[in-house]
């Protein structure tokens, strides 16, 4: 019954509205993102209200991840993608004694990346380098009802903003959806055959040195079919709750991977972001979750961790 649904979606790739839709969504979009690593706060922790900052802070360093949804608006009103969705997220983590080097030798060790990130990434494969520019394979697995594979190809550039910050811009190129996987007449699928699960993703990594660790932030966004009528059963987790799970993934699959004792922290080089004593740290969060604390926001006491610590966030070009 599953099989039978899914060869009665197939779909012609995203119609030229929606990928138009993207590409004014992701230019909105980096424009913020240049202004922030530019000058303006590096982390998405570092924009919220100091009372936020602080309770943040704590969850990051109590080993949670902490995931916020974003919309990007176009002078205050919202981008209409006919025929596709628009999914947005960054997820931030905090990885005791990592270093910046070493987060960045991880993600950038690209024939290796399905030991790191498996199973959601079966096999990797370094193309080419030119510099701090990257061409990369990635064969992606994704389940959710049903089990959907994707051979992509992406282009990623590293920048840094000095020696505590670094941050990546990567741009898919290519996305093909794998049949017959793992059987006799594997192949990719014509792009008239494609069911829509993940036309475009781009992401946007940024890493900060502190005291004791790294901070780890990746904004994902991507594009995919909508919801076709009378298959939400089938589609809408697929579309909906993979981008974020996907992402709570890569982060806590980043942390597994740079653990306590894979890298040399630099406390004497590197300031916390809150120089706070941890007694004075956690009296200020139990006092701020005792006045302020929302359902929903991050003071909230009720945050199991990787749940949204902000809500939803607008951002509109001026």
């Amino acid at each position: 019954m599953v099989m039978a649904a899914i060869n009665g979606m197939a779909f012609a790739g995203p119609n030229p509205g929606a990928t138009r839709a993207f590409d004014r969504y992701v230019g909105i979009t980096e424009t913020r993102i240049s202004q922030e690593l530019a000058s303006g706060p590096f982390l998405r922790i570092d924009s919220l209200p100091e009372a936020e900052q602080w309770a943040a802070q704590a969850r990051l360093q109590r080993g949670e991840v902490l995931v916020e949804r974003l919309n990007t608006q176009d002078q205050g009103q919202p981008i209409a993608v006919p025929g596709g969705m628009i999914h947005h997220w960054v997820a931030a983590v905090f990885i005791p004694g990592a270093t910046l080097e070493s987060a960045l030798r991880l993600v950038q060790d690209y024939d290796s990346q399905e030991q790191f990130y498996g199973p959601d990434v079966q096999q990797s494969k370094l193309i080419a380098r030119r510099g701090d520019d990257f061409d990369v394979f990635l064969r992606f697995r994704r389940s959710k009802v049903i089990t959907v594979v994707l051979d992509t190809e992406h282009q990623v550039h590293y920048g840094r903003r000095d020696a505590q910050h670094a941050w990546s811009r990567s741009v898919s190129t290519r996305i093909r959806e794998v049949a017959n996987v793992g059987r006799r007449g594997e192949h990719e699928l014509p792009p008239e055959d494609d069911h829509g699960f993940l036309w475009r993703l781009n992401s946007y990594w940024r890493f900060q040195q502190a005291s004791g660790g790294v901070y780890v932030q990746c904004e994902a966004v991507s594009l995919t079919r909508d919801i076709p009528e009378g298959l939400g059963w089938l589609v809408r987790p697929f579309v909906e709750s993979v981008p974020r799970e996907s992402l709570l993934f890569t982060m806590n699959a980043t942390r597994r991977a740079l653990g306590p004792g894979t890298g040399k922290t630099q406390s004497s080089l590197h300031p916390p972001i809150f120089p706070v004593a941890p007694g004075q740290l956690r009296a200020t969060v139990r006092k701020i979750n005792r006045e302020g604390g929302g359902k929903g926001g991050v003071l909230a006491g009720n945050f199991v961790p990787g749940d949204e610590f902000c809500g939803d966030r607008n951002f509109s070009a001026d």
